[in-house]
């Protein structure tokens, strides 16, 4: 069983920059894809950024491309997202995943665990 916890959320202006952290329980973090998603309100759930098991791999959504960045430190058991250039649209509750494949997937189904996430508010 892997426990994943969200931190990093907030309010904050149009155009600022947040840094959202997951850490994770266990000793296999680095055997896991690991994923972000948000959702907002009224909306599904959607794929924000992906990173491979090594961070060697990463994948965006178009949405957030040249504006987010994922990453991973295995020794902390932490993957991180840094949100630059934030857009009132970028407001959702953000959630980080985990999944057991060597490859990233962008679909809910495919992570196998999720964290409690964590509110991100822009206020334009």
């Amino acid at each position: 069983q892997v426990q994943l916890v969200e931190s990093g959320g907030g309010l904050v202006q149009a155009g600022g920059s947040l840094r959202l952290s997951c850490t994770t329980s266990g000793r296999t973090f680095s055997s896991y894809v690991m994923g972000w998603f948000r959702q907002a309100p009224g909306k599904e759930r959607e794929f924000v950024a992906g990173i491979g098991r090594s961070g060697g791999s990463t994948l965006y959504a178009d949405s957030v491309k040249g504006r987010f960045t994922i990453s991973r430190d295995n020794a902390k058991n932490t993957v991180y997202l840094q949100m630059n250039r934030l857009k009132p649209e970028d407001t959702a509750v953000y959630y980080c995943a985990a999944d057991p494949s060597v490859v990233i997937f962008r679909v809910v189904y495919q992570y196998d665990y999720w964290g409690q996430g964590t509110q991100v508010t822009v206020s334009s």
